[in-house]
């Protein structure tokens, strides 16, 4: 389950225009299904010794693949079927850990209120699903 991106070392993903390069990866990033397809256009563009390709994956891009996910994510791990991700919904907001089902594609978060990153890092370390 991963995509392929178009990504310029100063940040950002190809838009579709393929001259523009967005902030945030979305669906109107120029997405390919293998490294090689990215690679062709890569070659295409000027100034392409900057512009790298990157894989988009549940992991890496939490928010892409599971769109209840909002603000800002800080830490992402996998266990079994299931990505974790600490989650800010809004500046100055508590944190919160998020369980996302890479199945069903649903998102869970956990009761839990964390007021600042050490307390939501030290409870990301030690979360399990049992």
């Amino acid at each position: 389950m991963s995509i392929f991106a178009v990504q310029s070392i100063a940040g950002g993903f190809l838009d579709e225009d393929l001259q523009n390069f967005n902030k945030n990866f979305d669906d109107w990033c120029v997405q390919f299904e293998s490294y090689d397809d990215a690679m062709i256009i890569v070659q295409t563009l000027e100034n392409h010794k900057s512009i790298v390709v990157v894989e988009i994956t549940p992991l890496s891009y939490p928010k892409y693949f599971f769109s209840a996910l909002q603000g800002t994510i800080y830490l992402t791990r996998q266990i079994n079927d299931k990505i974790i991700c600490t989650v800010e919904p809004y500046i100055g907001s508590s944190f919160k850990i998020a369980i996302c089902d890479l199945k069903t594609k649903k998102v869970k978060f956990t009761a839990t209120n964390y007021k600042s990153i050490t307390s939501v890092e030290a409870a990301f370390t030690h979360f399990n699903m049992t």
